[in-house]
């Protein structure tokens, strides 16, 4: 992985990991618990998995790649 500017740092307080699981978690159990009706909870948890995806892995990923990218120090590079 390449040393650079965190992703994570350049992000308000409600786009963190933290803040993206939490809210992900309260909304599948919210749902659940006010509805009890598993066939809406069960899609609506798994837009959640893809909304985690993409936010915390895709985009992290793809923001790494662009740092490294714009290295132009291959030196400076530990790929």
């Amino acid at each position: 992985m390449t040393e650079g500017p965190d992703l994570w740092s350049h992000k308000p307080w409600w786009c963190q990991p933290w803040s993206i699981l939490l809210s992900g978690v309260a909304v599948v159990a919210v749902s659940w618990i006010w509805l009890r009706l598993w066939w809406l909870s069960l899609p609506l948890a798994a837009a959640v998995l893809l909304w985690w995806w993409m936010f915390l892995v895709l985009v992290p990923a793809a923001y790494a790649r662009g740092v490294a990218d714009a290295d132009p120090d291959p030196q400076n590079s530990t790929r």
